[in-house]
């Protein structure tokens, strides 16, 4: 089983960075161009709520289903895979206030990639350097929205 952790600060109340996470534009608003994401269902952020969505890499699909658990209204969610392209996908998000006005947010994923020639694009897409990339996207695309108070 692999890992990857990531980890930064908003200068934004733990509050706003929950609730944030919660608002159902947040994952189209976090992946970065030139991806983009088709949503098949997408409930409400809760314990046992279900996302499904494509992620398009330019002319190529790839199919998510992922459950909510873990849902703290205020410290953050895991989302687990449970139909997708890896073999294994558990995602935690982490809100911690390191101030009233600071959040520290911690990603951590747990991922395993299938075996065998089905896999080999897998370990490009989601590569460390490729997730690496992705949060550093995430983190400051985060930081732009909550630091100036941008919610359109």
């Amino acid at each position: 089983m692999r890992r990857f952790f990531y980890q930064f600060e908003v200068g934004a109340p733990q509050s706003a960075v929950a609730e944030f996470h919660r608002d159902t534009r947040a994952l189209r608003r976090l992946t970065p161009p030139p991806v983009w994401v088709q949503f098949h269902q997408l409930e409400p952020l809760a314990e046992g709520s279900v996302a499904e969505f494509t992620l398009w890499f330019g002319p190529f699909p790839v199919r998510w289903r992922a459950v909510h658990t873990q849902v703290d209204s205020l410290r953050g969610f895991t989302d687990t895979m449970v139909k997708g392209p890896l073999r294994f996908w558990k995602h935690s998000h982490t809100f911690k206030a390191t101030d009233p006005q600071k959040t520290l947010i911690r990603e951590e994923i747990e991922f395993e990639y299938p075996r065998g020639a089905a896999g080999w694009w897998t370990r490009l897409v989601y590569s460390p350097l490729a997730l690496r990339l992705l949060f550093f996207y995430r983190s400051m695309i985060t930081r732009w929205i909550l630091e100036r108070g941008r919610q359109d």
